[in-house]
């Protein structure tokens, strides 16, 4: 085959390319195209949409899922997706005004469903010929209220049961019982006796845990000292546990014991922040302690501070174990 022969064979081929890529642009504008008229329908004919009596919502889903069979793009998709979330919304406003209508009773409707029960006849009145007289409403016949009354007949054959109204009648006299009321007040006596006494003992018992906990972290901190003491210990370092923020709560309030005490005090590093180192009882004085000056603070600490202070100080361990 010679060059012109494949120059035409390409350009035949290209331009089959191309064909079959303007083909799927029109086929996807298509596609969006109608998916927009179904939303719209949907917005604008809303009261059509919830009528009970109306199948437009039922329809519009219909078309959406024969539309959705041509889908092959993300784009036409997403409108799909959306096309059925409003239609969802729609359904569900539609079954609950359903509800709503059933529980509703109807008057008119009982009574025509009641005439026709009883046999009216519309077209012609035996007694009258004149409208007034009822002939355009119809008539009844002769047996339609024994008719009707046959038919409630069947719900009340039951004859009630009889029962008393307060109860059944007992010839004997009732049990007196004796009363009590002299041991009632004695037990009332013993427990509020009784109740001061077990709150003294809970109030001693956690007075004495929380001054064996000061002892046992005011221990640590000693340690801690004496091994480097030329290295400040960090306050946050030491009260924080990075297992739990429980019990960095609890390091703090009995390490403010122990500053209150004078066993230890908290100074700023060259860095601006604090650190804790025990105070030497014997080479301070009581004149000493009476006579230094004490600042007192309240520290906010939340879950979040927590955990910064952790990433921060990088504090992969606790300094005090818990007990």
């Amino acid at each position: 085959m010679s060059r012109r022969g494949h120059s035409d064979a390409e350009e035949a081929g290209a331009s089959f390319i191309d064909g079959d890529a303007d083909r799927d642009t029109g086929n996807r504008r298509e596609i969006r195209h109608k998916y927009r008229e179904l939303m719209q329908s949907l917005q604008q004919d809303r009261e059509g949409m919830l009528s009970s009596r109306s199948d437009r919502l039922t329809e519009t889903l219909q078309a959406a899922n024969k539309l959705f069979g041509r889908v092959t793009n993300a784009r036409e998709a997403a409108l799909d997706a959306q096309l059925l979330v409003m239609a969802s919304n729609l359904g569900k406003e539609k079954a609950n005004q359903l509800q709503e209508d059933i529980s509703v009773f109807d008057p008119v409707s009982f009574a025509e469903d009641l005439l026709t029960f009883m046999g009216i006849n519309r077209m012609e009145n035996p007694d009258s010929d004149t409208e007034e007289d009822g002939c355009a409403r119809g008539y009844l016949p002769p047996d339609a209220w024994h008719k009707l009354g046959t038919e409630a007949e069947k719900y009340f054959r039951r004859t009630p049961t009889f029962h008393y109204m307060l109860g059944t009648f007992n010839a004997e006299p009732p049990v007196v019982r004796q009363k009590i009321d002299r041991q009632r007040k004695t037990s009332k006596v013993q427990e509020k006796s009784v109740m001061p006494a077990e709150l003294k003992e809970m109030e001693t018992s956690h007075q004495e845990a929380t001054e064996k906990e000061v002892e046992r972290i005011l221990g640590y901190l000693q340690r801690y000292h004496n091994e480097e003491p030329d290295t400040p210990i960090s306050f946050f370092d030491f009260v924080i546990d990075p297992n739990s923020f429980a019990r960095t709560v609890e390091n703090i309030f009995h390490v403010s014991f122990i500053i209150r005490d004078g066993f230890a005090r908290i100074k700023l590093d060259q860095d601006k922040l604090p650190v804790i180192e025990p105070v030497a009882q014997e080479s301070e004085s009581q004149a000493d302690k009476d006579n230094q000056t004490r600042h007192q603070a309240v520290i906010g600490l939340s879950q979040q501070d927590w955990k910064e202070i952790i990433e921060t100080f990088e504090i992969t361990e606790p300094m005090i174990p818990p007990p």
